[in-house]
């Protein structure tokens, strides 16, 4: 038993003398071999890997420390070479499979932070700027327009010195008739040829000598003389159409016969389906000889056996100025029955006819005072028309005592051709100097009436 114990005690001390050899030998070693070269210069490449990674000035740094470390390397006696024995081994003679002689021990290795390469945050992409399509507006589609024709000009052609001031200055046709107007060179203003004394036009208008205005309807396909007087005669045929509604036709001046002295001249319109202005539909005969007259405005036939007889196309076509010198002056227009006059009047026109008719007026130079007709009845000298003129429509009645039995026949009941034969002074109007009035409505000049 006492000889276990000192056993024990030999033991112990043997420890103790150990442990204080192991004490003195570490406090001579330094620091930096207990720590181990090896693991410095191990650290030493991590933190060089790290100032690669951080691609800056940090790697910089982190390179100057593993210089600094390396210089005391160089001061220990070691190189890189040495470095790494002593980080394989620390003694010549050791290996890695196990610890040297002397009481050595492993080298501190301080726990290595994860070393998260540093990524820079990422660049927003930016979408490449594509300009904006700009919005195409969008543009209404244009309805067809009917191009418009321009208002005829017109001036006034008289020659006459006390017109000077007014003798070709031109002047745009009225709205209500853009192409068939005429200046009145008293007024020096455009006038239309339907609103004029003498006018006969439409379901038959009459604007009389006197400047009033009325209808006469007479009958379709009947002829009814328009003036008669002992040397001159015209007669005109109406055509029509009937309206159940009311209890006359629908009735307008299809052709006119003039009968004066031993002659006859007629003028109509042909019948027509489809209306073409530039086709001309006007019959023209003198003394039942056709006249084919050139279609161009201007053109002029001349009478060569009767001095004095001309007509004179005034539009390339369906339009005609007839002249008897000392008698009369015609001017005849073929126009149409529209689909619109048709809608608005309730004409019922159909289109296998548009009912081509004329429009008239008529300038007159030596009527008697015994002048009669539906119209030659208004130059009379002291007539007082029969009309209501207060009446919206003023119609004139008396279709039997105007009615004819034929175009060219001067058998109407007020009837006054005498044919060739001459005239007493008395009767004649040639040097009766009617008076001359300046009218509101600007129709003035020689035998002309203001209306009431």
């Amino acid at each position: 038993m006492a000889q276990s114990r000192k056993y024990l005690q030999l033991v112990t001390v043997l420890v103790l003398i150990t442990a204080l050899a192991v004490s003195e030998v570490s406090a001579r070693l330094p620091t930096r071999s207990l720590l181990g070269e090896g693991a410095q210069g191990q650290q030493g490449q991590d933190q060089g890997k790290h100032g690669e990674n951080n691609q800056g000035q940090q790697g910089k740094d982190n390179q100057g420390k593993k210089d600094e470390n390396e210089g005391h390397k160089g001061n220990n006696g070691k190189d890189d070479k040495g470095g790494n024995k002593g980080g394989k081994g620390g003694h010549d003679g050791g290996d890695e499979s196990g610890p040297p002689s002397g009481g050595w021990y492993p080298p501190y290795t301080p726990p290595t932070t994860p070393t998260t390469p540093y990524t820079p945050p990422p660049t927003p992409s930016t979408p490449p700027l594509t300009p904006p399509t700009p919005s195409t507006p969008s543009t209404p589609t244009p309805t067809p327009s009917t191009p418009s024709t321009p208002p005829k000009e017109v001036s006034c052609k008289s020659t006459d010195y006390k017109y000077r001031e007014c003798y070709k200055v031109k002047h745009v046709c009225p709205t209500s008739c853009p192409f068939d107007c005429q200046v009145d060179c008293v007024t020096c203003k455009p006038v239309c040829k339907c609103d004029q004394p003498g006018a006969v036009c439409q379901d038959p208008r009459f604007i009389g000598g006197d400047g009033l205005t009325f209808y006469f309807h007479g009958k379709k396909d009947r002829d009814f003389c328009l003036v008669s007087d002992p040397n001159l005669h015209i007669n005109a045929h109406f055509i029509g159409k009937r309206n159940e509604n009311l209890t006359r036709d629908f009735t307008w001046v299809q052709s006119i016969a003039v009968l004066f002295g031993k002659h006859q001249l007629f003028l109509g319109a042909l019948k027509t389906s489809t209306w073409d202005d530039s086709v001309d539909r006007l019959s023209l005969a003198f003394d039942g000889e056709p006249l084919a007259l050139p279609e161009n405005e201007g053109a002029k036939w001349q009478s060569t056996n009767t001095p004095g007889v001309s007509i004179t196309r005034v539009g390339d076509s369906n339009s005609v100025s007839v002249k008897v010198k000392g008698l009369f002056k015609i001017t005849a227009k073929v126009v149409p029955i529209t689909q619109e006059d048709s809608r608005i009047h309730n004409y019922g026109v159909t289109e296998d006819d548009c009912f081509a008719h004329l429009d008239l007026r008529f300038k007159f130079y030596s009527l008697s005072n015994q002048v009669n007709g539906v119209l030659g009845q208004t130059y009379r000298p002291g007539y007082m028309s029969r009309v209501n003129v207060g009446a919206k429509m003023s119609v004139m009645g008396g279709d039997r005592e105007f009615r004819t039995s034929s175009l060219f026949a001067a058998d109407c009941a007020v009837t006054r051709f005498t044919g060739n034969k001459a005239t007493s002074a008395e009767d004649s109007m040639a040097a009766f100097e009617l008076p001359g009035l300046s009218c509101a409505s600007g129709v003035d000049g020689r035998g002309v009436v203001c209306k009431r």
